[in-house]
C-alpha cells in the first residue's frame, strides 16, 4: 500500500523533489529511488523534514516506528495512518501534544486507481489537515469523511469489502466450468458482468433493486437463481460476515 499510494501521488502530478520515503532496506530503497525518482532516506529524517507524514505500516508494527520518530515530530505537523485498527487515541499517545493524526482505511483497488478510503480526524486534527489527507487518498481512489467510531464498519465493508467480490467471483467462475465452460471463458463473462454491473451502479446512480429487478423478469431463469440464494440465506450469510470483520476490527483497536 506504501507503494501504490507513492505512485498514485507522482501519476497525480506530486513533484518527486517534494515527496520523501523512508525505507530501512537498502534494496529496496535503491529499487523505489531508480523506479519513482524519490529521494529515500530514514524514517526518522523523513520525520523530521517532511509536513505530513504518512504511516503505512503493519498493525503489529505501529508501536516500534512510533517510538522511532516521535523525537522528530512537531506540533502542527500531520500524521496520516494507514495501519489497520490503530486508533488516533494510540498515535496522539505516543507523539508530541498539538501533532495532528487523521486514520485512515484504505482499500487494495488502489492499486489501479479505483481505491475507496474513508479518513477519520483525531484530537488535533483541522480543517487543512483534513483537506490534506483527503489530497493524498485522493490521488488513488476516493474518499469520504467518517466519524472514527464508524471505522470498524468501514473496515467491515470497503477494507475487507475486495475480498467479499472476489469470493462470489471465484464461486461464479467455479460454476461456469460445473456448467460446461472452459475456464477462460467462464472467467471473461463474469469479470467483464462485475465491472458492468459495478458501472451501472455508479454511472447511473440507481438503487441495486431497481437494477436488479431490470433483470429479474417474473418466472424467468434470473427469478429462479435468486430464489436459490435467498434459500440458502446468502444475504444473512454476507451480513453476518460483515458482522464478524467488524467485531475483529475492534479487537484489534482494543488490543492496540
Amino acid at each position: 500500500m506504501g507503494e501504490t499510494l507513492l505512485s498514485g501521488l507522482v501519476r497525480a502530478g506530486r513533484r518527486v523533489d517534494h515527496l520523501l520515503v523512508g525505507e530501512k532496506r537498502p534494496e529496496r530503497a535503491r529499487e523505489l529511488e531508480e523506479r519513482y525518482g524519490v529521494a529515500v532516506v530514514s524514517n526518522a529524517e523523513a520525520s523530521r523534514r517532511a509536513d505530513t507524514v504518512a504511516i503505512v505500516v503493519k498493525p503489529q508494527d505501529m508501536g516500534d516506528l512510533l517510538d522511532e520518530i516521535a523525537g522528530e515530530l512537531r506540533p502542527g505537523q500531520l500524521v496520516v495512518s494507514l495501519a489497520a485498527g490503530i486508533t488516533t487515541a494510540f498515535i496522539e499517545s505516543r507523539v508530541p501534544d498539538g501533532v495532528a493524526v487523521v486514520r485512515v482505511m484504505p482499500n487494495t483497488p488502489a492499486l489501479v486507481d479505483e481505491g475507496m478510503a474513508a479518513i477519520s480526524p483525531g484530537s488535533h486534527c483541522d480543517e487543512q489537515h483534513l483537506a490534506e489527507a483527503e489530497a493524498l487518498m485522493s490521488s488513488v481512489g476516493k474518499v469520504v469523511r467518517v466519524p472514527e467510531r464508524q471505522q470498524d464498519a468501514v473496515t467491515a465493508i470497503s477494507g475487507s469489502g475486495p475480498a467479499y467480490i472476489y469470493f462470489v467471483v471465484e464461486s461464479m467462475i467455479e460454476a461456469g466450468v460445473h456448467l460446461g465452460l472452459p475456464r477462460a471463458t467462464a472467467t471473461d463473462l463474469v469479470v467483464q458482468t462485475v465491472f458492468g454491473s459495478a458501472t451501472m451502479l455508479r454511472e447511473t446512480g440507481s438503487h441495486p433493486v431497481v437494477l436488479r429487478e431490470q433483470v429479474t423478469s417474473p418466472g424467468g431463469t434470473t427469478a429462479a437463481a435468486l430464489r436459490e440464494l435467498e434459500t440458502h440465506k446468502v444475504r444473512a450469510a454476507f451480513l453476518a460476515a460483515m458482522e464478524a470483520a467488524r467485531d475483529r476490527s475492534r479487537a484489534l483497536a482494543e488490543g492496540s
